[in-house]
């Protein structure tokens, strides 16, 4: 099996068409974030996004095993592709998880090796997993194993104050070992001590260099660079380098951008913000017919007119209104009729 093709058993469950979707969707994707990422979010992501790669939360490998898989594992078929990331440290227990996720029907399992929480650190999994790659490639070569889906890693460069490049490409050629054949790289070092979460997503500097080095050292790898990236220009000039950019935060609270950087990388044509916004509808609908409350879906959308006139209005007729017995989709016209579309895609 090639670099290029999605790795994991031969005989991927994959058909054609979709090898296709997944492979175009490496050029970009959305980070898993915690309290963020879930299936609403991610149906509005695939809205504006066609051709992007999207991650559910992180869920611990036992939640996947004993919990409400209903809950956890919910995602829209008209999402994919669709990653499901996965936190843990004992490779049978992550193995078992990967393949009820390949089961339920997401096209990738990715293993969080980056998360710098004290209660990730406390479970022995996220970051501190950095420091233990003959482990990850256990873990990694577990879940190849179980799963007929890619399995792949999302990490940092090191921990505390790493500095060694040939350290990062150590731990990167061992698990490559393992059968990880794609890499995220958040291009910082992740702080197992004295700075919080937050922090540890803004404090340690950006080195994209390692990333784009990891890339031209090991071009049988994938290579997907994240962290900091928040702009169109700042995505393509990466894509000169890496194979692929993952948007974090700047996704969540500025999605129009993410539509812009799909539309700029795959040629699309941009379309309003009310016109992608009013897409959602029959979404929504369906989901309030199910019982789900429209707060549920619209915390998602505050940011589509972030930058815009009209956009603090839009925020504050979702905000006050979304949770209040009764509403439904006239509120999201009533947040909609104060703003100014643009399709200004510079």
């Amino acid at each position: 099996m090639s670099a290029t093709e999605p790795h994991g058993k031969q005989g991927n469950s994959l058909d054609g068409r979709e090898k296709s979707r997944y492979k175009a969707s490496v050029h970009l994707s959305v980070a898993p974030m915690m309290d963020w990422t879930d299936t609403h979010c991610r149906v509005f992501h695939r809205l504006l996004a066609p051709h992007a790669r999207l991650y559910t939360e992180m869920v611990h490998a036992n939640a996947v095993i004993h919990g409400d898989r209903a809950r956890l594992l919910a995602t829209d078929p008209e999402v994919h592709p669709v990653a499901l990331q996965l936190g843990g440290s004992e490779p049978a227990l992550l193995a078992q998880a990967a393949a009820i996720g390949a089961a339920h029907g997401f096209d990738e399992v990715n293993l969080n090796v980056g998360c710098p929480s004290d209660r990730v650190q406390a479970g022995r999994f996220g970051a501190c997993l950095m420091r233990e790659p003959a482990l990850v490639a256990d873990c990694v070569a577990a879940m190849v194993a179980a799963c007929d889906v890619p399995v792949t890693v999302k990490c940092r460069l090191g921990v505390d104050d790493d500095a060694d490049y040939a350290r990062f490409l150590a731990f990167v050629d061992t698990v490559a070992a393992g059968g990880c054949a794609l890499f995220v790289v958040h291009a910082r070092n992740a702080w197992l001590q004295g700075l919080s979460p937050k922090e540890n997503r803004e404090v340690p500097p950006l080195r994209y260099d390692w990333a784009h080095a990891l890339a031209r050292d090991r071009p049988a790898l994938r290579v997907l660079v994240n962290g900091g990236i928040a702009t169109l220009d700042a995505a393509t000039a990466q894509l000169a380098h890496v194979d692929g950019v993952m948007l974090g935060r700047a996704a969540y609270h500025d999605p129009y951008l993410l539509h812009r950087i799909d539309c700029a990388l795959h040629g699309g044509e941009v379309q309003p913000r009310s016109a992608l916004l009013r897409a959602l509808r029959p979404y929504v609908e369906s989901r309030m017919a199910a019982g789900v409350a429209l707060k549920h879906v619209t915390r998602h959308v505050l940011g589509l007119f972030h930058g815009e006139r009209g956009g603090r209005a839009f925020r504050q007729v979702l905000s006050e209104g979304a949770h209040r017995p009764g509403a439904d989709w006239a509120l999201v016209e009533r947040a909609i009729a104060p703003t100014v579309d643009t399709r200004d895609a510079a």
